[in-house]
């Protein structure tokens, strides 16, 4: 019988007991979003936001060259950025759909997310392990490390303990993964929108085994005899079940 102490509980004695946070995906399109603080951290905050598609407000007494590089539209020109170089002032991040703190100082980033949590704001503070494992109203908002295909999101978190662990996670991730991976669920996408406008069910179908082979010909660039494969793996009659296995070729 192994006695050795388990690594998670014996680094927090509370970690078993504990919920796991609740993980979603937010369409931010327009929705106005706050970032207090103007370091480099908040730039990665602000940025991540604008690429969401969210109008941005980045208030701070002073602006560091890493939010000045994000221009007034962000990186990718889909979101729209707000500089305001003052003060945080209370009770302004109230207002907001979705609010980052990172300003450095423990008060103003507890007072922002008490302000933002009082007015039904998200908030995630950039220091929310700063207050103990149980946190605070400033880490309703866990922010993960981010890996982007195309469409397709891979999302690893630690539940706020170990950025750094998650950031080597989802790299380990992402290097294993084929190439072609927004390619392959455009073509998935596309498939799905036939069945649905045919009127179609996709119960009786192995997309499982119709990914495993065509995902080889995506990741060889050869997409076109990928869309052409999906297309007999799927088609015609809804029910057929492809064999999964095989490269497809």
């Amino acid at each position: 019988m192994d006695t050795s102490p388990d690594p998670t509980t014996e680094a927090d004695p509370g970690a078993a007991d504990r919920p796991h946070p609740y993980p979603v995906v937010l369409h931010l399109v327009g929705a106005r979003c706050l970032v207090v603080g103007a370091g480099p951290v908040a730039a990665r905050r602000a940025a991540g936001l604008l690429d969401a598609g969210a109008d941005v407000t980045v208030v701070a007494p002073g602006i560091g060259p890493e939010v000045r590089a994000l221009g007034p539209s962000g990186p990718s020109g889909r979101g729209v950025l707000t500089v305001t170089t003052r003060p945080y002032r209370s009770p302004e991040a109230a207002g907001y759909r979705v609010v980052v703190t990172a300003t450095g100082d423990p008060g103003v980033d507890h007072r922002v997310a008490e302000d933002a949590a009082g007015g039904g704001a998200l908030v995630n503070r950039a220091d929310s392990g700063a207050d103990g494992p149980e946190g605070t109203a400033g880490t309703a908002v866990l922010l993960p490390a981010v890996h982007r295909d195309g469409p397709v999101t891979i999302a690893v978190s630690t539940d706020g303990s170990s950025p750094a662990f998650a950031r080597w996670l989802r790299d380990r991730v992402a290097a294993s993964l084929d190439p072609g991976l927004g390619d392959l669920a455009a073509l998935a996408a596309a498939a799905r929108a036939r069945q649905l406008r045919a009127g179609t069910g996709a119960d009786g179908v192995d997309w499982s085994g119709a990914f495993d082979r065509v995902a080889p010909l995506v990741a060889a660039g050869r997409v076109d005899e990928a869309r052409e494969l999906l297309d007999r793996l799927i088609g015609g009659d809804p029910g057929r079940t492809p064999a999964s296995g095989g490269s497809g070729r």
